[in-house]
């Protein structure tokens, strides 16, 4: 049974909304899926995962939520990780998008593979959902 691990961070509940989208979307087959906002996960929980995704809202200096999204994203960089499927998503209201390119590469650097991303800007639309939905079927999926 493939295992795929969706954490987030979310205040206005855009970010939590594209989190279930994702899940959703990749409720397909023999998957097992935990869904968590990230201070109720660990690093087992990407460790033990065969994919994974990752979701924030953009804060200030296009970064990710800097509490508890980035402690948690940083401590990747110690770890042996190669080519795991991962997917980022994110809101950014009325900032633009630069923050999901600049997670993407940090990602990239710690060795994920990254299959796809989202960044929502203001509300979540239907497209948005769709979009939301494709990528969780991407994680589901061997890659």
């Amino acid at each position: 049974m493939k295992k795929v691990s969706i954490i987030y961070w979310s205040n206005g509940g855009n970010v939590e909304i594209i989190a279930n989208a994702i899940c959703e979307g990749a409720s397909i087959g023999d998957v097992e899926i935990e869904t968590k906002h990230v201070a109720d996960a660990s690093i087992q929980d990407v460790l033990e995962a065969d994919a994974i995704a990752f979701g924030s809202p953009a804060m200030i200096n296009d970064d990710i939520e800097e509490i508890d999204m980035k402690p948690f994203i940083n401590k990747l960089k110690e770890l042996e990780i190669r080519n795991k499927p991962l997917v980022l998503f994110g809101s950014c209201g009325w900032r633009d998008t630069k923050f999901i390119d600049k997670w993407e590469k940090n990602m990239e650097d710690y060795g994920f593979k990254v299959l796809g991303k989202l960044a929502v800007k203001d509300s979540v639309e239907q497209d948005d959902l769709r979009k939301a939905k494709e990528l969780g079927k991407l994680l589901s999926l061997d890659n």
